[in-house]
């Protein structure tokens, strides 16, 4: 379609500005709302972890059913994706779910929620966000590519049933549980309505990428890839233009998380929000440098983050995603369990805010 557009600027830079709008939009409303999936998970008390997980769901059914509302009007086709690969890589995806689940604990945020928070000036969420980056291209390029490709060799054969859409009743049923229990679990949230309107326009912004890097940007002579919001792949390929921009072009990835940090430093900004924040102490740094390993390792494993994976994944149906999404909110749980002080009544009290 994109040629049909008229612009004179190439598909490729077009999704870099697409990105850019994107991930503006997305920290904007995700530091209104402080979208995030560990503290839906992991949050200090029950009424923290409801809010939470409201807003997360209330974004996850939306993009369900506006992703597959354009599935179905055929604006995006899914079928070709990397979710729909016909040999599941089981173990990857677990093991790789699991740790990302437990880094996020260890760092008091997910991928998302970091970036949000190093716009608004924390540099504790700045520093894990580097080595999350660096690991993530060490996993997928680099040292660590080894161990993914062994692990992603542990295969199940799955054909066409890689997505739910296979399986009795089509995607309309499948669609519609998964949306009417997030539904259900938004009702029993307690979070404000305000917070479940952003949550909601939130999960609007994943269905506009699928569609916009899908459909609108696409050129049969320069073609770009599918995707939507995620951090995993973005911010690696945010690393690597950063330090070779001249031989490496900047991509819908790197416009995202450009994007994030602006929006949400500006929203910070003018909210009064803003403000400088770092480590407490060497042992505070060293767990978060541990989490944010554990992160960048296993987002790549798991193929993507609770946004990617999750967010933007599991609205495509895909059995991958789904597992991922399972596995990661288990890592969470685990570790929000073991790390849990004596007698404390919140799953993380003990441990300092974000």
């Amino acid at each position: 379609m994109y040629e049909q557009l008229g612009l004179e600027i190439d598909p490729r830079t077009a999704s870099v500005l697409f990105g850019l709008g994107l991930g503006a939009l997305f920290g904007v409303l995700a530091q209104l709302t402080r979208f995030c999936l560990r503290r839906a998970v992991a949050g200090d008390t029950a009424a923290e972890r409801g809010a939470a997980r409201g807003v997360w769901l209330a974004a996850l059914a939306v993009a369900l059913l506006g992703t597959q509302g354009a599935v179905l009007l055929g604006f995006v086709d899914f079928s070709a994706h990397r979710f729909m690969a016909a040999d599941l890589p089981v173990a990857g995806i677990v093991i790789g779910g699991l740790l990302f689940g437990i880094g996020m604990v260890l760092t008091r945020g997910c991928v998302s929620r970091l970036t949000v928070l190093a716009g608004a000036g924390n540099l504790r969420a700045l520093t894990v966000l580097l080595v999350f980056a660096v690991v993530a291209h060490a996993t997928l390029k680099g040292i660590f590519a080894p161990v993914r490709t062994a692990l992603g060799g542990l295969t199940l054969p799955v054909g066409e049933f890689a997505s739910l859409a296979a399986l009795p009743g089509g995607p309309a049923v499948w669609t519609a549980a998964l949306a009417a229990l997030a539904l259900l679990g938004v009702v029993r949230s307690g979070a404000s309505v305000p917070s479940l309107i952003g949550g909601g326009l939130i999960g609007a912004l994943a269905v506009i990428g699928w569609v916009g890097t899908g459909f609108v940007l696409q050129d049969d002579f320069d073609p770009i890839a599918m995707e939507s919001l995620s951090f995993t792949s973005p911010w690696s390929e945010t690393l690597f233009w950063t330090i070779a921009s001249s031989a490496i072009p900047a991509g819908f990835g790197t416009g995202l998380v450009g994007g994030v940090l602006a929006g949400a430093g500006l929203t910070a900004l003018l909210r009064g929000q803003a403000a400088w924040t770092s480590f407490d102490s060497p042992a505070q740094t060293g767990r978060y440098l541990l989490g944010a390993g554990m992160m960048g390792f296993g987002g790549v494993l798991a193929g993507g983050c609770t946004v990617g994976a999750g967010l933007s994944g599991v609205p495509t149906l895909s059995v991958a995603a789904l597992l991922a999404l399972i596995s990661i909110v288990a890592g969470g749980l685990l570790a929000a369990t073991v790390l849990r002080p004596a007698g404390a009544k919140g799953p993380m009290a003990a441990v300092p805010a974000e």
